[in-house]
């Protein structure tokens, strides 16, 4: 939490308080409140909910076109799943470097370097000659998109009224999900259209980094410093600024000190053995519902894809809801809501108890469904993040995403190869229920907001 609070508020931002914090009126509309949210708090949740809309269309460039992919590479599912799950892994491992950074440093660099390197990534992807080459993209990728959540995450908590958390994830929430949407469109479409699979990925590596320039160019010039500098944690004159480079002691000592950091946040690493377990249920729907809607239920590569795109988008009205359940009610209800309706809509996909028609229909609901959870687990990680660590909070719990997104491809697809899709599915629904229980457990330990 910020201990320069009082200075954000006064910038347009927020001031921090405990769990116990009043939460807004129940008859409070969405319109009343964005009436009164701060122009400063405009100007930081748009944009880096436009940059969250980018690196989220990164991490599903290739989904859409695996059988593509597949032909043209010489390579079969599992291999492809190890492409994606290289992005997830080295995703994974910059994480908290970048959370360090934003936290101790400064949070525009960490954006810009991240923004910069993910753009790059996608760039060398379209180029991408080999198999070999691909993998060595989709790590470059990972290490520009670790970045986007440890920087974004602070940013928004340190520009937003405590009242108006939930709304503010929901409008960045929605960002990701209209990010998600847009290859299975733009991508799917240019190749349906005989055109090559690398016209659709290039045309957004390279909005992707005019973007990271000019966003890093906003918040350097145009946001206040109260929103855009570190926290320095009360104690820590390393993130202060009042200990020189060659006064900051060896690097055994600062990881000794950043355990004992992390281990005085209980509740972060709870969220983020949580969010490996849904993010698992997530991304292996995401990787191989177009796949399975193909072969399970005979739709074309075309029509896979609307059914993928127009999840996203239910998704991305869904998260509005999610977020502001969150802030009415509590977070706690509204995830297990979220991960039970996503287990059995999944369920009964997988069974193949319905026609293809219906079969769009519950992929849209399970769009919706899992979108609602986003808010509130950002509200819960908000929360239990302890004074200063918020970037680095918020990275921990990413890695617990990006985990799943490492292990689910591979996993998924090899399962796909040898039991089928139906017993694959089968287990992304009981990976989801297994997230309902965990979340019960949580709230039960820690409390909600």
């Amino acid at each position: 939490m910020s201990s320069r609070a009082e200075t954000a508020a006064l910038a347009g931002g927020r001031a921090y308080t405990s769990l116990a914090a009043e939460r807004p009126a129940m008859t409070e509309s969405l319109l009343s409140a964005a009436r009164r949210t701060p122009r400063e708090t405009w100007v930081v949740v748009g944009a880096v909910s436009a940059s969250q809309y980018l690196n989220h269309a990164y991490l599903v460039l290739f989904p859409p076109i695996l059988a593509v992919l597949s032909g043209e590479f010489t390579v079969g599912l599992a291999a492809l799943g190890v492409a994606l799950g290289v992005q997830g892994a080295t995703n994974t491992a910059f994480q908290l470097p970048f959370g360090r950074l934003a936290d101790r440093h400064d949070r525009t660099l960490a954006f810009g370097l991240s923004s910069v390197l993910g753009a790059v990534g996608v760039l060398a992807a379209a180029a991408a000659p080999t198999y070999e080459w691909l993998l060595v993209a989709q790590a470059v990728i990972g290490v520009g998109v670790a970045g986007h959540h440890p920087a974004h995450y602070p940013l928004i908590s340190d520009s937003t009224p405590d009242d108006l958390m939930g709304r503010a994830y929901s409008l960045y929430g929605f960002g990701g999900s209209v990010g998600f949407a847009t290859p299975p469109v733009l991508i799917a479409g240019i190749v349906s259209a005989g055109y090559s699979w690398r016209i659709g990925v290039g045309i957004i590596g390279v909005v992707g980094l005019v973007a990271a320039v000019a966003l890093t160019w906003l918040f350097a010039v145009r946001v206040d410093d109260a929103i855009t500098a570190p926290n320095a944690a009360e104690g820590d004159p390393d993130a202060a600024g009042r200990v020189g480079p060659g006064e900051r002691g060896s690097w055994v000592a600062r990881t000794r000190a950043y355990l004992r950091e992390l281990a005085a946040a209980p509740g972060v690493l709870a969220l983020a053995l949580l969010a490996l377990v849904t993010s698992t249920s997530g991304w292996g729907f995401t990787s191989y519902i177009v796949v399975f809607l193909q072969d399970g239920y005979e739709l074309s590569l075309s029509r896979a894809n609307l059914a993928l795109t127009g999840s996203y988008l239910v998704g991305a009205v869904a998260v509005f809801v999610g977020g502001d359940l969150s802030d009415r009610v509590s977070a706690g209800p509204v995830m297990i809501a979220s991960f039970a309706a996503v287990a059995g809509l999944v369920a009964v996909l997988a069974l193949g108890a319905v026609g293809p028609l219906a079969a769009v229909g519950l992929v849209l609901l399970v769009g919706g469904a899992r979108s609602i959870a986003g808010p509130a687990r950002s509200k819960l990680t908000d929360a239990f993040a302890p004074d200063g660590t918020t970037g680095t909070s918020f990275a921990i719990t990413t890695i617990g995403v990006m985990l799943g997104n490492a292990v689910a491809p591979p996993a998924f697809g090899y399962l796909i190869e040898t039991a089928g899709r139906r017993a694959a599915f089968l287990a992304v629904a009981g990976v989801s229920l297994l997230a309902v229980v965990l979340t019960v457990g949580l709230i039960a330990r820690f409390g909600d907001t």
